[in-house]
């Protein structure tokens, strides 16, 4: 019986921009490996597919108001790797300002390590601030970054494929360590890269890492469509998320690969109570939290439009919403304008419905009306699995894997414990052959 994937998708304190003041938060912590490895183990006796965490190489806008550092992910995931045995560790890694030489060392090492449980979660940067750090004089457009993505993926894979799987000899007896003709050079030159290789890592437990890819414009489902195998994606209403499945898995079928081998896993940050009243409330508390000031300047970087001078309580300025043409913020921006639309928000309560988990679907409800809902995703054709993004931490996961995660084991969606040891048997994924075979 087909069976949902499950992330935890960890942010420092939580997915709700005021996590980290709620009372039932361990803010001090952020910045304290055992807290993050305690969570990892949580979401492994949850026998969860993943723990999943997110990076981009800038300070991101207004750190005065919310937990916005960055810790850098193959050290993080190095130490939550061991002090697990059995999840999935997916990282971020931008093929935008990362060479491909020196990504796929990391994860090969990562995977090795780990027994097999790499994921690469490939990002191009949205952060137009991340150029400077580089010496670069300007953000690179959206569609120069996914064609350096498209090329920078195939590098990466030529290089994990450099050995053969049978390279690695160790045979003290004929004084063979490797097989040095099962290990190839990939001379690749192209447009935006040029290296030799071979890789000075062997090839990994898995082949290689879980491609794992969480861009939903249309450049980020064409690029989904031929190298992603689990998609990470945003939507409010089942509708919305329907239909991005169904075009996803169509445009999949097209480049000749198999649909079922491609996981869409949209996020959901639950709010839980034992009534629903409760839920709600625990919604509000957290809604009102939020700094108006640091909300605003997540919404003009989402929608590219300044806000700051109206009132709060008044209508969402529609015509001040560009909507003509091209945006370079992609998938996000469509999300918003989205809720606008649909919804007719004040401006406070835009900002509420992003403050959750910044487009994210941000849901209240009783462990039972969670289930209810994850199931009606699941068997409507909206999701192969989620994301799982805990308003805050460590509760607000706690309450997940104590009362949502059991419901779900009742009704046969979600395994009891791992079949598999490596991240791609916990995704149903085959591991792949070497170009040499």
């Amino acid at each position: 019986m087909r069976q949902l994937n499950l992330n935890l998708f960890i942010y420092p304190g939580g997915h709700h921009e005021a996590a980290w003041r709620h009372p039932g938060a361990e803010p001090h912590r952020v910045l304290d490996i055992t807290y993050y490895q305690q969570l990892a183990q949580r979401a492994e006796a949850a026998a969860f597919d993943a723990v999943f965490f997110a990076d981009g190489p800038s300070l991101p806008d207004n750190v005065r108001y919310a937990s916005r550092f960055r810790l850098e992910p193959f050290t993080w995931l190095s130490a939550i790797a061991a002090a697990t045995s059995r999840i999935g560790l997916i990282g971020t890694a931008s093929t935008t300002y990362m060479e491909p030489y020196n990504l796929a060392r990391l994860f090969a090492s990562l995977d090795h390590l780990s027994g097999g449980r790499a994921g690469w979660n490939i990002v191009t940067t949205g952060a137009p601030q991340a150029a400077a750090n580089f010496g670069l004089d300007e953000h690179p457009v959206h569609a120069r970054r996914y064609a350096r993505a498209h090329e920078f993926v195939e590098v990466v894979s030529a290089l994990w494929d450099s050995w053969e799987d049978d390279a690695l000899v160790v045979d003290p007896a004929s004084g063979v360590f490797a097989d040095d003709t099962k290990i190839h050079p990939i001379d690749h030159v192209g447009e935006s890269l040029r290296v030799r290789g071979p890789l000075n890592t062997p090839r990994t437990p898995q082949g290689r890492p879980v491609y794992v890819q969480a861009g939903s414009s249309p450049d980020g489902r064409a690029f989904a469509a031929r190298h992603a195998e689990a998609v990470f994606t945003a939507h409010q209403t089942l509708t919305d998320a329907q239909a991005f499945y169904a075009d996803l898995k169509r445009r999949v079928k097209d480049e000749g690969r198999d649909p079922d081998l491609v996981k869409v896993l949209p996020g959901i940050s639950p709010h839980i109570g034992s009534t629903e009243a409760e839920a709600r409330a625990l919604q509000r508390e957290l809604d009102e939290l939020a700094q108006p000031e640091y909300s605003l300047q997540q919404l003009h970087r989402l929608l590219g439009v300044d806000l700051s001078g109206h009132d709060l309580d008044g209508p969402v300025p529609r015509d001040l919403v560009p909507t003509g043409g091209r945006h370079d913020h992609g998938s996000r921006f469509e999300v918003v304008l989205g809720i606008i639309e649909r919804e007719r928000p004040t401006i406070r309560q835009l900002l509420h419905r992003l403050a959750g988990a910044r487009g994210h679907w941000v849901t209240a409800g009783t462990p039972e009306q969670i289930a209810d809902r994850i199931e009606e995703w699941f068997l409507g054709g909206a999701a192969d699995g989620f994301n799982v993004m805990p308003p805050y931490l460590t509760g607000g996961f706690d309450v997940f894997a104590d009362e949502v995660v059991p419901i779900l084991r009742r009704r046969g969606l979600f395994r009891t414990e791992y079949a598999g040891s490596t991240l791609r048997e916990h995704y149903g994924l085959p591991r792949p052959a070497g170009r040499s075979s």
